[in-house]
């Protein structure tokens, strides 16, 4: 299946919160074109994060057909490397969900740049059609399943240096993680991968 036409609200949610957040925080968020400390290390992405991604590199070849097939380039080279150590399934991509995977996850591939990085630029060569995880990293936002009444929020190491607690707490960006849950299951694909393996489909 495609990418269900809900998802075109769920970008435009977060695109709204993204900036009213980076509104609030001022100086404190750090995040800027160029900065990469959120594109190096694997992080799993969901079915919607997938089509999503696939949809993205469709619309960068009918724009700029060889920027598209250096992202699938780094994507082959991505796997190449790091397949014989993937926690999961190395064909298909598929994730593995044992305790030992999700172990030996933690550290898997964690200095690689993500394959949508455009290494002369610095910046995603995808960027619109980024998976979740990339669109909450940088402002503060609280996990999904987490105590709403914890003060503490997680928020990119490089962004809030010297904030109080409240002061973080007062730029917490929210997630709508009912409405990205919904259309996960629109996409029928329940699997996580990681973005190498989106990219090169």
């Amino acid at each position: 299946m495609g990418l269900p036409a809900g998802d075109t609200q769920l970008v435009q949610i977060m695109d709204v919160a993204l900036a009213d957040a980076a509104r609030r925080a001022g100086d404190w968020l750090a995040c800027r074109p160029g900065c990469t400390q959120c594109c190096y290390g694997a992080f799993a992405i969901n079915g919607l994060d997938v089509a999503r991604l696939r949809a993205g590199l469709e619309a960068l070849s009918a724009t700029d057909s060889s920027a598209a097939e250096a992202v699938r380039k780094r994507a082959r080279a991505w796997i190449a490397e790091f397949s014989s150590d993937f926690p999961g399934d190395p064909t298909t991509g598929v994730l593995g969900t044992t305790e030992d995977d999700q172990a030996r996850f933690e550290d898997f591939a964690d200095d690689a740049p993500c394959p949508a990085l455009n290494p002369a630029t610095g910046l995603c060569d995808v960027y619109e059609w980024r998976p979740m995880t990339c669109r909450v990293f940088g402002p503060p936002t609280r996990m999904e399943g987490g105590d709403d009444q914890t003060p503490s929020l997680g928020c990119c190491e490089l962004c809030f240096i010297g904030a109080s607690e409240s002061e973080i707490a007062a730029c917490e960006m929210p997630v709508p993680h009912e409405l990205e849950a919904e259309l996960v299951t629109e996409t029928g694909n329940s699997d996580e991968t990681v973005a190498a393996f989106a990219l090169l489909s």
